[in-house]
């Protein structure tokens, strides 16, 4: 199955220098063009699964307005809540993330490890069901990380300490079946 995952569209927060964590966001004008840009690039996938804040669903009805595809929407492709730290400045997070791994950030929020779960969970179900289609995530960093974690095995607490660098999509080759692995060279495997 090949997943391509991309980014929702700037919002008003990621202007501001905001995390959002699980606040809702709201499109920037540049994030509504962005978006149109997403659906004139990423026309011909079979499906599109985006998660369920605002900043997300906004740039999939931009993106497809008007175009016959098949939208779902799925809740565990959240960016990892950050309890009390919701809306707080993205620069004060990025000091302290790899805290957060694998202990919940405070304030009834996830770890990062809870977000590599919640999409271990979402690819294998979708790979049962979509087989050999092109699939479409629309999400936020935190899951780019999970699939970067769970199919390419990069440590998930590199991950979360490199600065987030946007670029057009990103490509994933999902093995079949439990046996063949995440990865085109079965690293990161489903255990």
């Amino acid at each position: 199955m090949r997943v391509v995952y991309e980014t929702h569209a700037t919002n008003v927060h990621n202007e501001a220098g905001v995390a959002s964590g699980w606040l809702p966001g709201e499109l920037s004008a540049r994030g509504r063009v962005e978006a149109g840009e997403l659906g004139a690039r990423r026309h011909e996938v079979d499906v599109v699964y985006v998660s369920d804040l605002r900043r997300a669903l906004q740039t999939v009805e931009i993106a497809f307005e008007g175009v016959e595809k098949e939208v779902r929407v799925d809740r565990r492709l959240r960016e990892c809540g950050y309890g009390m730290y919701d809306g707080r400045p993205a620069v004060e997070l990025a000091a302290v993330r790899r805290r957060y791994v694998d202990e919940p950030w405070p304030g009834g929020g996830q770890s990062y490890r809870d977000v590599v779960e919640g999409t271990r969970e979402f690819l294998r179900e979708v790979r049962e069901e979509w087989g050999g289609a092109t699939v479409l995530v629309v999400a936020h960093s935190a899951n780019l990380w999970a699939l970067r974690h769970l199919v390419e095995g990069v440590a998930l607490e590199e991950l979360v300490d490199a600065p987030f660098a946007w670029r057009p999509g990103w490509e994933f080759q999902v093995g079949r079946t439990e046996g063949d692995g995440w990865g085109e060279r079965g690293q990161g495997a489903v255990p």
